[in-house]
């Protein structure tokens, strides 16, 4: 069966940056739309970054964030820099059998696109 597995949340002081993991098993990578989201205590859950052969970002945290993805690992990551004290939340890892074609039509960033979903990995970022 599919399984996402994340790791590399930490707490951090603002400013700081971190890289969370995701590894995948039980499908064929190259082919999945890989996509983080997160989710704060009270808040929805939102979108952050997705990657097939193309990326896509949240405006919350472009121009400071790089998902990016191994191949050969079935791993995708995300690299996070000058983190925010409202950057703080469980991330999760999903993955969508969709693949590139969420690009095509703009539903990437769709929570309801993916089919899978990992447990989370907690960020903590303090002022």
């Amino acid at each position: 069966q599919v399984q996402l597995v994340e790791s590399g949340g930490d707490s951090v002081q603002a400013g700081g940056s971190l890289r969370l993991s995701c590894v995948a098993s039980g499908l064929t990578f190259s082919r999945y739309l890989m996509g983080w989201f997160r989710q704060a205590p009270g808040k929805a859950r939102e979108f952050v970054a997705a990657i097939n052969w193309s990326t896509v970002y949240a405006d919350i945290v472009k121009g400071r964030s790089a998902i990016s993805r191994d191949l050969d690992k079935n791993t995708v990551y995300l690299q996070m820099n000058s983190l925010r004290p409202e950057d703080a939340a469980v991330y999760y890892c999903a993955a969508s059998h969709r693949g590139e074609a969420a690009f095509m039509d703009g539903s990437a960033p769709l929570p309801a696109t993916y089919d899978y979903w990992g447990q989370g990995t907690q960020v903590t970022v303090s002022s």
